[in-house]
């Protein structure tokens, strides 16, 4: 199956936007998750699909590139493309465009075909329908290790929510980069924007789970381990990595 870039347009609204008129970063990942799943709706390797052969497709890496968020009533575009196969990973690259037509956030993803009832990766070509991909990436990222926050500043603990979990049962992608941003002084917040986000997804996090975050920060970076933890099983959800620049709101 021949495969061309998937282009989305989208109108930021207030409700999608933070206290300095951002766009959230949570609703920027659950955009890029939306279009993601219409475009492997259109190529056949979907939610349908590969719920029907008992299988799912878990992100399992993300990096982001931030020039700058889009503000408040502003029109951009986002473009998707598979841009690499690999035996058992698809790699998965996203723009965004401001109303100027310039880029502000260019995005690689990883994706890992599970069979959910062995718990296990399994190959791509032999359980998908064969399509090309766009040798062409957005950002070129090898997903290195993240390395494990120690921790220098307050744990944040809470329960997972109902809200938090997605379609297959589980904590959604999206809500594990909210996490780690609640964890930050909200005083730094309020004068820096991420510039680079790093993710590593691990483990799958459920609805009532305790989760406690560590987080070290060194100036403008701060680190991430997200765990679930109590009756006995303990496990490390995510490690998430950001780089923080200094903005001009007030």
């Amino acid at each position: 199956m021949s495969v061309t870039k998937f282009v989305g347009q989208y109108h930021i609204r207030s409700y999608e936007c933070d206290r300095n008129n951002n766009l959230r970063i949570l609703t920027l990942m659950n955009i890029f998750q939306d279009m993601a799943d219409n475009h492997a709706q259109q190529m056949g390797v979907g939610f349908e699909y590969v719920s029907s052969h008992r299988l799912a497709w878990f992100g399992s890496n993300y990096l982001l590139e931030i020039d700058r968020l889009p503000h408040i009533h502003e029109n951009i575009c986002i473009q998707t493309w598979p841009s690499e196969q690999r035996r058992i990973g698809a790699i998965r690259d996203f723009e965004v465009f401001g109303e100027d037509g310039k880029s502000i956030i260019r995005a690689s993803s990883q994706w890992i075909l599970i069979d959910v009832d062995r718990k296990r990766p399994v190959s791509l070509k032999d359980y998908l329908p064969e399509y090309t991909t766009i040798n062409k990436h957005a950002l070129i990222a090898d997903f290195s290790p993240i390395p494990e926050a120690k921790e220098n500043i307050n744990n944040y603990e809470f329960k997972v929510r109902f809200d938090d979990i997605d379609v297959n049962k589980h904590v959604n992608n999206a809500v594990y980069i909210l996490w780690a941003c609640e964890a930050v002084d909200p005083e730094f917040r309020l004068s820096h924007n991420p510039q680079r986000i790093n993710i590593a997804f691990k483990k799958e996090g459920y609805m009532g789970e305790k989760i406690r975050v560590v987080t070290e920060q060194n100036e403008t970076h701060t680190f991430h381990s997200i765990y679930a933890f109590g009756n006995n099983n303990d496990r490390e959800l995510a490690r998430i990595g950001i780089e923080w620049v200094s903005n001009n709101y007030k």
